[in-house]
Order: C-alpha cells, then sequence, then structure tokens
C-alpha cells in the first residue's frame, strides 16, 4: 500500500514561508516605504492637536495638509515680503503638552534645550543671529508639544534581526511606527519681530525611522533625530524663500 501522501510541510518550512510571505507583503504593499526606510525618522500624524492649537493661537484653525517634504500641517503668509528678513531672532524652546508627559520633566527640558541649541546652530549659517526686533528682522517661537522614549533593547531585535525586522516592516505599513521606537512633536511660528505679523506657522510629528543604525541609540535619540531634522528644514526654507530661490505657499 502507498504511504498517505504528507501535505502539511514540516515546522520550520511553515516558519520560512510565513516570513517569506511577510516580506512579499511588505515588498508589495510598502514600496514608498524602501524609499524613506533608511530614514532616521519617519513623518507621522498629528491625533489630538489642543497642545498644538494653545501654542499657535487662531493660526491653529488656518492650518492645512503639507505635501512632500514638508510639514505634517502648515501656513505660510504669501503675501508678506519675505524678501526683507536677514535676520531673525530664536525665542526659546518651551514646552507645551496637553497630556500626562511620557518622559520627565528633567529629559523634557534637556530636549527643549537640545532643540534650542540646534536651531540657533542652523539658522545662524543663513541669517544673522539677533535678540533685537528691528527692520528686517523676523522671530521664530518653537514649543515641543510631546516627546516619547524609544525602549533600546526590544528596539534592537526589531531593527537588528532580520526576521523581526520583517514583521516589523509589516507593523509599519498598519499602524504608521515601528515597534519600540520614541517619538517627537512639535509646532512653530514666525512673526515679523516689529509688528508680530504672521508670517509662517507649522505643526509636525516624527517617530524613529527603521535605519538598523538607530537600532542601539539612546532611549531619546529618535526625539533628537526628529529635533535636528526640523532645524534643518527650518533654516533651509526661510532662506528659500527670504532668498527668492522658492515663492512662498
Amino acid at each position: 500500500m502507498f504511504n498517505r501522501l504528507r501535505l502539511t510541510p514540516p515546522r520550520p518550512v511553515m516558519r520560512l514561508a510565513f516570513l517569506g510571505l511577510c516580506g512579499c507583503l511588505a515588498l508589495i504593499a510598502g514600496m514608498p516605504l524602501l524609499l524613506t526606510g533608511c530614514a532616521a525618522t519617519l513623518q507621522a500624524s498629528i491625533g489630538d492637536r489642543t497642545a498644538i492649537c494653545v501654542f499657535l493661537g487662531p493660526v491653529c484653525h488656518k492650518l492645512t495638509p503639507g505635501g512632500a517634504g514638508q510639514s505634517y500641517l502648515r501656513y505660510v503668509n504669501s503675501g508678506a515680503r519675505w524678501s526683507q528678513y536677514r535676520k531673525v531672532i530664536v525665542d526659546p524652546v518651551i514646552i507645551v503638552s496637553s497630556a500626562e508627559s511620557q518622559i520627565s520633566p528633567a529629559a523634557a527640558q534637556q530636549l527643549a534645550n537640545s532643540f534650542d541649541a540646534v536651531l540657533k546652530e542652523k539658522l545662524g549659517t543663513r541669517f544673522q543671529l539677533t535678540d533685537r526686533p528691528g527692520a528686517g528682522v523676523m522671530r521664530i517661537q518653537v514649543a515641543l508639544t510631546d516627546a516619547r522614549a524609544a525602549t533600546p533593547g526590544l528596539r534592537t531585535i526589531t531593527m537588528a534581526v532580520p526576521q523581526a525586522r520583517t514583521l516589523s516592516t509589516v507593523g509599519y505599513l498598519a499602524t504608521g511606527s515601528f515597534p519600540f521606537v520614541g517619538a517627537a512633536e512639535g509646532a512653530a511660528k514666525v512673526v515679523d519681530s516689529r509688528s508680530g505679523e504672521l508670517l509662517a506657522a507649522l505643526a509636525d510629528r516624527q517617530v524613529g525611522g527603521g535605519h538598523i543604525k538607530a537600532a542601539a541609540q539612546w532611549t531619546l535619540g529618535d526625539a533628537e533625530n526628529a529635533i535636528n531634522l526640523w532645524a534643518e528644514r527650518a533654516a533651509n526654507q526661510l532662506y528659500a524663500w527670504t532668498s527668492g530661490a522658492q515663492t512662498p505657499r
């Protein structure tokens, strides 16, 4: 008599097939992610806008979704005379939160201080920094509205172990965030230093990206990466508008 045909594959084969299927799903459904998966941070949606609107005030209701490479929410005064601005005042970064903080007050202040320093560093390469209002001087005001720490040990597994990384990518496609990563959310407004005319306002949220180099970084490394991104983007964008390289819109 013939032996019964075994249709159920051995467990190791099933496991490999499952991981292979997950990888295919990540490749098929996540092509855009493949282009950004090496980024230190990835943009995430903003849910509760309470803290953002407290900081920005009435302009909060004028915010509209940004495009590729822009903040998640933004407003730009296209009628302002952007070309007159050559100097900038950077107010100290403040902390505004509508929910119980996910990190200690000391850690939050450390992030705010770091944000303040890198913002001045980046803007200082494009504009003259000053502390005196006057003609041709804009003022930038920034607030951290949320910050969350990563879980280093578990994150190392999800970013560095190939099988776990595959599942992590599938998780990102489903939730918009990698497991165990940190995050930061902030808002900013730019005004004329003398008249107070609003020039621009924005809000953005960044979560830890899928870059393997970020796997073992310290708990607030993702938040710091977001801060560095925002500072670089602010300096480049404001310079593009004031130099005439881009039309403010």
